[in-house]
């Protein structure tokens, strides 16, 4: 197999990273909501890779590479909106787009490569 652990896969430990960066930028807002829901989504993004791989099924290793990758979509979705909110500010949040988009094509690499093996 292509990894032992999910620790060791590069996209969760990005993943987790990012969730890092996320949980700092918005340790100060005071929008709860916003803030809830972007650190949960950012978390989803690693816990799913995490989950789908502890399932040992390369079909359900897929489905939940999906999902993260659906929840990365959800972040540079709320990127956007703290820029325009000004909870970030523009080169803070381009930064986190572009680190997710990155993100979601290595997910959906080897989402392809575990779906063809």
């Amino acid at each position: 197999m292509y990894a032992r652990s999910f620790e060791e896969l590069n996209i969760w430990q990005s993943s987790q990273d990012l969730s890092v960066q996320i949980y700092a930028l918005f340790k100060a807002c005071h929008d709860y909501g916003f803030k809830d829901q972007i650190q949960r989504a950012a978390v989803s993004v690693m816990n799913n890779i995490a989950e789908g791989f502890e399932r040992e099924s390369k079909a359900d290793f897929a489905r939940f590479l999906l999902i993260s990758k659906a929840s990365s979509g959800e972040v540079r979705s709320m990127l956007y909106l703290a820029n325009k909110l000004n909870y970030l500010t523009k080169d803070q949040s381009d930064g986190l787009i572009t680190s997710y988009k990155k993100l979601s094509t290595s997910i959906q690499s080897l989402r392809k490569s575990i779906l063809q093996n």
